[in-house]
């Protein structure tokens, strides 16, 4: 049998459960400035500059930073893994005026985009590319969009497991990419799952490879570290021709390491402000 309420023992309730999530709130931007406070001496650390916009943390203002350091304010992105749209790393960059597409495996979300993105898609701002990515089809895959044919500026992938195999398999140079770490591995320890071009996430902690692995397989194509976000979930990574002195000198996968701290996602960045939507905007009209 369910357990029954009251209506005045269901309100308290909701008070209640509606304080401590306030105050969840608080301690984690609490935590995320002490963690911060112990890195800003380094001025070229990423971290301090994160920000939630439409990603599932501060990947909006570290995509924005690292951008903004190679001088790129417009450019192509392609984002595989988004799926409903409205909480990934590239809707804040559509609204910076940047075209690009979305690839994602699930059916019920891409028309959950469909509906949504409607004006995006007709204007041609946004495609749309409803497909299971895997090592095999990448490459045809990505060729067959206009938005990006050649000319990527920024590639994020978050597909929990083959994530690390779709980076070795490309054949395109983006400027800049996003791929997600998992972060249960600490910085020293080189790790990645076997490759099933069927793989489907189950919740668990079985996601994806460690940083290390990631960052090695990166270099091999030309990339170097230049950070990670404070919640111990993605890495960024630059075009070696691009890195320039604009990020840290110590570029090593132990200084720029984050630990997992997914509660943050939650209690820092998920009660910020009302539910996430999208709709006609003038300037994207």
């Amino acid at each position: 049998m369910g357990m029954y309420m009251d209506h005045e023992t269901a309100r308290v309730a909701g008070v209640f459960l509606s304080e401590l999530r306030r105050n969840s709130g608080y301690l984690a931007r609490q935590e995320i400035e002490k963690l911060l406070n112990k890195i800003r001496h380094d001025e070229k650390r990423l971290e301090p500059f994160g920000f939630k916009v439409y990603s599932q943390s501060d990947e909006d203002g570290i995509i924005e930073e690292i951008f903004n350091r190679i001088g790129i304010r417009q450019g192509r992105f392609c984002e595989i893994g988004v799926e409903n749209g409205l909480e990934c790393n590239s809707l804040y960059l559509i609204h910076k005026g940047w075209r690009g597409c979305w690839i994602e495996g699930d059916l019920t979300q891409c028309r959950s985009i469909q509906e949504r993105f409607n004006s995006l898609l007709a204007n041609g701002r946004l495609q749309l590319l409803p497909d299971f990515v895997s090592a095999e089809n990448i490459n045809t895959l990505l060729n067959k969009y206009e938005q990006i044919q050649g000319n990527v500026d920024f590639l994020s992938i978050d597909i929990d497991g083959n994530d690390i195999y779709l980076l070795e398999a490309m054949n395109f140079h983006p400027k800049v990419i996003c791929i997600e770490y998992n972060a249960k591995f600490p910085s020293s320890v080189s790790k990645k799952p076997l490759y099933n071009p069927k793989n489907r996430w189950k919740g668990t902690d079985y996601m994806g490879a460690s940083l290390v692995s990631i960052a090695e397989t990166a270099g091999k194509k030309g990339y170097a570290l230049v950070g990670t976000n404070i919640t111990g979930s993605n890495a960024f990574f630059v075009r070696d021709d691009l890195v320039g002195n604009f990020f840290c000198t110590n570029s090593s996968v132990e200084y720029l390491y984050n630990p997992p701290r997914y509660w943050l996602t939650f209690d820092g960045f998920g009660q910020i402000g009302h539910p996430p939507d999208f709709g006609p905007y003038t300037d994207l009209a």
